[in-house]
């Protein structure tokens, strides 16, 4: 039986597109079929395919002038969109591929056979979802169709929850809704990168589900383009050529199916003409609102059949152009949870619900105002009369008065000399600590507020207000359930014709916070200014004590034929001393030992650490050590250290001056830069581990044969490492700056490299030892 059904309607499908030709072209039957063969054979389609791509696109677009989102590829405003073609009607469309994919047009092929029992937006959007999730990563799948009024209406979907469905089953006019692009240029949106495509675009997310690439493609069957099929992944990056022509062979399938389910709803024309008509005539904002119900029998929305000239939306529209629309498009107010239930409850029950207050904003004198206006609702047959109430503007001012009182925690009083009465707002009975029912204290009675220290102050003020009407603004402490208060009290007095004062005007303020706020600041200041003093004595003595164990030599050093120029320059930020240094000694049998290294951290340990190490390290070598046994010892110096327990890198060379051979080591620093002919390379490293890192480290020795005109610089990373960057890219651009100056740095000056290297502040020492090897040398 499901067998006889599918090629009933195969047949029938075939059928309607045969006499859609016949109807075009004016060719026979017999001709008619031969075309459609021939087509589905040059597209690689099935004849079922080629029949639902015809039947779609049987009425031509209506002409318009090119604009830039038809006359030329287009794309959506993240520059990763692209168009399709839409085939002229009456021709054979162009292929989803280049026509040598077969799995495309086998996909296509199994989707057109199975939109022959599709029977409702809700079934199509399943199936493409269906046969979609394979070929193309689609997740979900979206149908949204353009109401008269302007919005989007969900009419099929899946792959989301009826939760999100709900939540998003009506879009009004945005100008940022991708699915809006598509359907407005006949062109499809392809959202490939949210964090870019999330600031044009407002985009449908899930708490549960993360969408991370999304298409919208307008579905041109007849002519319209009022419904968008929208398609969600959670892979992300781009839709290569072949998801994209799928995409679009896929729209087109389905338009013709679409066209077939008449999915389209008549326009509302609203209440009948003397309903229409009695509405023009009431004299407040008043609508008749239809509720709109789900499948389940929840009201998702109500329609506007009615509507006085008074009502206005949030767009400014009124009266006869809100007939038809969305009540949630026009007001998204009434979606507030409290106001819908009102709602609700009224078409329930039938009995009349007013709303608290809320504020809205509204169209007036040519800019937009916020306003207070409460909603009032009762039942009309099967529908809702709503009218909304705007506030007194003397309500609004009562509540805006309060409202600045309670934030600013102030209050106002008066006081009349003459009748001896007296009115204070209830924030100046709270600030007071003073019940309503004793009522408001006479303004001589004011000087028994603040603590005894501050009462004379505030006594004198008031004496001079009422015998010379002096306005005064007096700051007090006052003790309260709550502990200290700090208030200020600030009067003027209104004078007769006499000049004598009558009446005074006042208000009283809680400065607690702010004077708490600035007593903390104050103690945070001198707790600062103290640890800075700490800080400034601490760096002052590592820097002598630096100094006395690192001195700087006046002049560029001769050791073992070579030529050795040194720099160190103390960080510039911060108030701590590093533990950059570095030795260039003469060993007894006419070798040279080098040294460059680096204590973690800063301060007096940093630079006891540094001392530690270097008069460490040089006795050790002096003494016959090889270079990865000191190492090794220094390692366990660390260690087993109790006053320093801290980490180093190192870097020990031997230069051997007969043979010209430097050997070296290292535990976990930078290689040394060689410049050899103007072309700059970095040693090798062997293997070896930060200093105090572990109990058993591997160091390991290498070998370099200097020639003569060689430069060998050893350096700490302060000269390379820069805030946000990698140690690579500082690196490069050290080699990179001493091949640039290898022709102009002339021997015994480090200032242009270092300048070069060193722009803004300093966030660290540098430490830097430049070996030359001299040219005559290849003489001997």
């Amino acid at each position: 039986m499901d067998r006889l059904q599918e090629q009933a309607a195969t047949s029938t499908v075939v059928e309607r597109a045969k006499g859609a030709l016949m109807a075009l072209t004016g060719c026979t039957p017999e001709a008619a079929h031969e075309e459609l063969v021939q087509r589905a054979k040059t597209a690689r389609h099935t004849l079922v395919e080629e029949c639902w791509i015809t039947l779609g696109n049987l009425v031509p677009p209506p002409e318009r002038s090119p604009s830039p989102a038809t006359a030329a590829p287009a794309s959506g405003p993240d520059g990763a969109g692209t168009v399709g073609h839409r085939p002229a009607p009456g021709a054979a469309p162009a292929p989803a591929s280049d026509g040598d994919d077969n799995g495309d047009a086998a996909a296509l092929a199994l989707l057109g056979r199975a939109l022959v029992h599709v029977g409702s937006p809700q079934d199509l959007a399943r199936c493409v979802q269906e046969h979609l999730a394979g070929p193309v990563g689609a997740d979900a799948v979206l149908l949204y169709q353009l109401l008269p009024g302007g919005g989007l209406d969900l009419i099929g979907h899946a792959g989301i929850d009826e939760t999100l469905a709900h939540q998003w089953h009506h879009i009004p006019p945005l100008s940022d809704v991708a699915a809006f692009e598509a359907l407005e240029s006949h062109e499809p949106r392809w959202l490939e990168d949210l964090v870019r495509d999330g600031k044009p675009y407002l985009l449908m997310n899930s708490p549960g589900r993360h969408w991370s690439s999304r298409a919208w493609l307008p579905m041109l069957g007849d002519g319209r383009s009022d419904v968008a099929m929208g398609v969600l992944r959670t892979r992300g990056g781009p839709f290569d050529r072949r998801s994209r022509a799928l995409l679009r062979g896929a729209a087109r399938l389905c338009a013709g199916r679409l066209r077939a389910l008449d999915t389209r709803p008549e326009r509302v024309t609203g209440a009948p003409e003397e309903v229409r008509t009695l509405f023009s005539g009431l004299p407040v904002p008043t609508a008749l609102l239809t509720p709109l119900r789900s499948p389940a029998g929840e009201v998702d929305d109500y329609r506007v059949d009615a509507a006085t000239p008074q009502t206005v939306d949030v767009l400014g529209r009124s009266g006869p152009d809100l007939v038809g629309r969305r009540a949630l498009e026009c007001w998204p107010t009434l979606a507030e949870e409290p106001l819908w239930q009102g709602l609700q409850g009224t078409l329930d029950e039938g009995v009349p619900f007013e709303s608290e207050p809320y504020a809205q904003q509204e169209v007036a004198a040519g800019g937009r105002e916020l306003s207070l206006y409460s909603v009032r609702a009762s039942r009309a047959g099967e529908g809702l009369l709503v009218t909304w109430l705007r506030q007194e503007s003397s309500d609004r001012q009562v509540q805006r008065l309060a409202d600045v009182q309670r934030l600013g925690r102030l209050g106002w009083a008066t006081w009349n000399l003459v009748t001896h009465e007296a009115a204070w707002s209830s924030q100046v009975y709270e600030l007071c600590d003073r019940s309503p029912e004793q009522g408001p204290m006479r303004v001589e009675e004011l000087a028994r507020l603040p603590v005894s220290d501050d009462a004379p102050a505030l006594a004198r003020a008031v004496r001079a207000l009422l015998d010379h009407g002096e306005p005064f603004s007096v700051l007090f402490r006052k003790k309260s359930a709550s502990g200290l208060r700090h208030l200020r009290i600030v009067a003027e007095a209104v004078r007769d014709a006499d000049g004598t004062p009558v009446q005074v005007h006042g208000f009283v303020q809680d400065l607690t916070a702010q004077r708490n706020a600035e007593l903390a600041l104050r103690e945070s200041e001198r707790a600062i200014a103290a640890q800075q003093g700490v800080l400034h004595v601490e760096r002052m003595l590592a820097g002598r004590l630096q100094h006395a164990l690192l001195p700087m030599p006046r002049r560029p050093l001769r050791l073992a034929g070579l030529r050795v120029d040194l720099a160190y320059l103390p960080a510039q930020s911060g108030v701590h001393v590093g533990g950059d240094w570095f030795s260039a000694i003469d060993l007894p049998n006419g070798d040279a030992l080098f040294v460059v290294g680096d204590v973690a951290g800063h301060g007096l340990d940093a630079v006891a650490t540094m001392a530690q190490l270097r008069f460490t390290a040089k006795g050790m070598i002096l003494t016959g050590s090889s270079l990865t046994d000191a190492l090794d010892r220094l390692n366990t110096l660390l260690l087993h250290s109790l006053d320093t327990r801290g980490t180093a890198t190192l870097v020990l060379a031997h230069h051997q001056p007969a043979e010209r051979r430097l050997v070296w080591a290292q535990a976990g620093h930078l290689p040394p830069l060689l410049l050899r002919e103007g072309r700059p390379r970095y040693l090798k490293r062997p293997l070896g581990m930060l200093l105090g890192a572990t109990e058993e480290p591997l160091y390991e020795e290498a070998e370099c044969r200097l020639e003569p005109g060689d430069r060998l610089l050893l350096f700490t990373d302060g000269l390379v490492e820069r805030p946000g960057e990698g140690i690579e890219t500082g690196l490069a651009r050290l080699a990179e700056t001493v091949a640039e100056h290898h022709r102009t740095d002339a021997a015994g000056s480090l200032d242009p490299l270092l300048t070069a290297m060193l722009r803004g502040e300093r966030r660290d020492d540098v430490c830097v030892l430049d070996i030359r090897v001299p040219r005559e040398t290849a003489c001997l």
